[in-house]
């Protein structure tokens, strides 16, 4: 079959921009010259890729079939092909980076300063999300490094502890307990507790704990995330078992966060960075700055 990625990157781009006229213009190439490289696929393809009589034309089974087996491998080498870029230049490039949000003020903001000052025509992506998502995507690729609480056990990832902080009570300043320097676990009323998604490392943590007491451990309300979890307990919805970083994270001064005397837990994070590849230049700087700032 006579095609080569040409042809392919251009099928991906009508399918991505719905109209030849809009696919032309991102590949920078005039609609009839598009055209013909499409009427040249589907001649090698033995069919056509497109349903010309809809409007705009929608792809064929045949064309989707293609496109969706052919997407991650578009994916993966304009991932590569930016790894290059950054690994030639060190000034430039792109790095693109995970965390779970309650690690963004507090290591990663101060490492992403230093490094925009040290790779001045750098792009910096962020992605925040649960431990678990950031370790698959930096296994796939999709993640250059991510910094993140113990995630999946995977021989492609490897994890690296950078930081640890204790767990306490979250509650509204206005709260009762807000008044006292220190709480018990015995003066947490358990139809107060908003709790996290399960699939949270916080969560995890707290719900293998053998300190912590069953009725603490469960929630009539559940958040998907710290932040709405936060925004319930600013509220004064309720109250939350938190690391103290996650607590801390905007500075908020209608947030409290009180050591518990009963309990001994803490929440670990991790640099998570791939074994199967190798680190391109501002990411190799950025996990360098990140480890000389841990204890």
């Amino acid at each position: 079959m006579n095609i080569n990625l040409r042809h392919i990157r251009a099928l991906h781009a009508i399918w991505a921009q719905g109209t030849f006229a809009r696919a032309a213009a991102e590949l920078g190439v005039v609609p009839s010259a598009l055209t013909e490289t499409i009427r040249h696929f589907e001649a090698e393809a033995g069919g056509p890729l497109f349903d010309r009589s809809q409007r705009p034309p929608a792809p064929t089974p045949l064309a989707l079939t293609f496109l969706q087996e052919t997407a991650p491998l578009i994916d993966g080498l304009d991932r590569a092909l930016l790894r290059l870029q950054a690994g030639g230049d060190r000034s430039g490039g792109v790095l693109t980076i995970g965390c779970t949000p309650s690690a963004i003020s507090e290591l990663v903001v101060p490492v992403l300063g230093q490094l925009r000052r040290s790779h001045p025509g750098l792009r910096i992506r962020v992605h925040d999300d649960i431990a678990e998502h950031l370790a698959r995507g930096v296994v796939a690729g999709d993640l250059d490094l991510a910094v993140a609480g113990r995630a999946l056990h995977s021989d492609d990832l490897r994890q690296t502890e950078i930081s640890r902080d204790p767990f306490g009570l979250a509650c509204s300043a206005s709260h009762p307990l807000a008044r006292q320097e220190s709480a018990g676990l015995q003066d947490i009323d358990p139809d107060e507790v908003i709790v996290l998604d399960p699939g949270t490392g916080t969560q995890q943590i707290l719900a293998t704990s053998q300190s912590v007491p069953a009725p603490l451990r469960n929630g009539a309300i559940e958040a998907h995330s710290t932040i709405a979890q936060l925004c319930m307990i600013r509220a004064g919805l309720g109250v939350g078992l938190l690391p103290r970083n996650a607590v801390l994270l905007f500075g908020d001064p209608s947030l409290r966060f009180l050591p518990l005397r009963d309990l001994a837990l803490w929440r670990v994070l991790y640099l998570l960075t791939p074994t199967g590849r190798r680190l391109s230049a501002p990411a190799r700087a950025f996990a360098e700055a990140l480890r000389a700032r841990s204890p």
